[in-house]
């Protein structure tokens, strides 16, 4: 049985009500910040027990403008984890400033107990990075953050509706960013992205800053950037928007079903699961022995697993000079160690089956020809 990694036919494979809602929304004309964009935000905010929700093109958008909106600035040095995506490090390179990286703990976020040693003079900026849909400690970070006067943008952009302590990633931090690329757990069918806030002030100029700084069609208060979440997109948002909780519920569950039976692999070894921390399996992920060997054996099979990254953003071409001689190992060893499989919410039990049995039959394998 082929088990497939992106499930996105299957997400928009029977939805005439949100074809019909389109077809209305293309009548009106109303494409730039709209009114389903402002029923999307609203909708949003709602979703994740914040005041304020603006959308923008993309969470790449959603962490620059945050950042940018909070005061960080050329030449200023902003803290975030040594095993995150590119558009972590692209967003603040936009503005400037300077991305430090600390190593990541067994959750894959950043570790907090080396988040003061990476602070200078220079420091302006935290940006913790809920990597895969697990959470950073975050009441470990406020703490720092207020200790050294320093400003928290989480990039929640793989964790819609994890949590930590109880408390749901985004609202934590001065803001947070999300992502609604089709390939997150809320998606759209293009790049899009969310900024969230529990600060009117800093709502109002984010949302200066989204429209080129207009206050209005002739007064431009300050420089900003082009970056209004397609009203279109807002269509598909709303749409989905209901099915939110019930698809972390079922990557949970997923994800539940898969450890039980990577339990019986010994070659298998399944990350930490914190007791206080809501995993939303963004990416499900686990530590595997002959890691590139199974990958190969697996894709070969019609498994589709991948690898979450094969290479470290600060070890990239593109980084080399800045992060120099540094080196981090837990990131590295992740780098080496790690596998990801399918988890979404239209896996089948018997794809969950197949999966299990795929990477059990590699193993016995590789055991036999020994």
């Amino acid at each position: 049985m082929a088990v497939r990694y992106s499930y996105l036919r299957q997400q928009f494979a029977n939805c005439p009500e949100l074809w019909d809602q389109l077809r209305t929304f293309v009548s009106t004309g109303d494409f730039t910040l709209g009114k389903p964009l402002q029923e999307f935000e609203r909708n949003f905010s709602s979703l994740m027990t914040v005041p304020y929700s603006v959308g923008v093109n993309s969470g790449t958008d959603a962490i620059k403008i945050a950042l940018k909106a909070l005061g960080v600035n050329p030449g200023d040095e902003v803290i975030t984890a040594a095993n995150t995506f590119v558009a972590t490090v692209g967003a603040i390179n936009e503005i400037g400033a300077i991305p430090v990286f600390v190593d990541v703990d067994e959750t894959f976020c950043m570790n907090v107990d080396l988040i003061e040693s990476a602070i200078t003079s220079r420091t302006r900026a935290i940006v913790p990075v809920h990597f895969t849909g697990y959470m950073t400690k975050m009441d470990r970070v406020m703490e720092i953050a207020k200790k050294y006067g320093l400003v928290v943008v989480e990039d929640a952009c793989q964790a819609i509706l994890a949590e930590w302590k109880g408390e749901k990633s985004g609202t934590w931090g001065d803001a947070a960013a999300f992502s609604l690329h089709p390939l997150k757990n809320l998606n759209v069918w293009s790049d899009g992205g969310m900024i969230v806030t529990k600060s009117k002030e800093l709502d109002s100029r984010l949302r200066l800053l989204r429209n080129h700084g207009l206050a209005d069609r002739d007064h431009v208060v300050e420089l900003g950037f082009n970056s209004r979440l397609d009203t279109f997109q807002a269509v598909v948002g709303n749409w989905l928007i209901p099915q939110a909780v019930d698809i972390s519920e079922k990557r949970i569950a997923n994800a539940k079903k898969l450890d039980q039976g990577f339990l019986e692999i010994p070659q298998i070894r399944i990350p930490e699961r914190p007791k206080d921390m809501r995993v939303v399996y963004h990416l499900y992920i686990v530590y595997a022995e002959k890691r590139d060997q199974l990958l190969n054996y697996c894709v070969s099979k019609g498994v589709e697993a991948k690898i979450h990254y094969p290479i470290p953003i600060y070890r990239q071409q593109a980084l080399t000079s800045l992060v120099k001689d540094l080196v981090f190992p837990e990131t590295d060893y992740q780098a080496r160690n790690i596998i990801s499989f399918p988890c979404d919410q239209h896996l089948s039990s018997a794809e969950i089956s197949e999966i299990v049995q795929t990477v059990g039959d590699f193993y016995r394998e590789e055991s036999n020809a020994s």
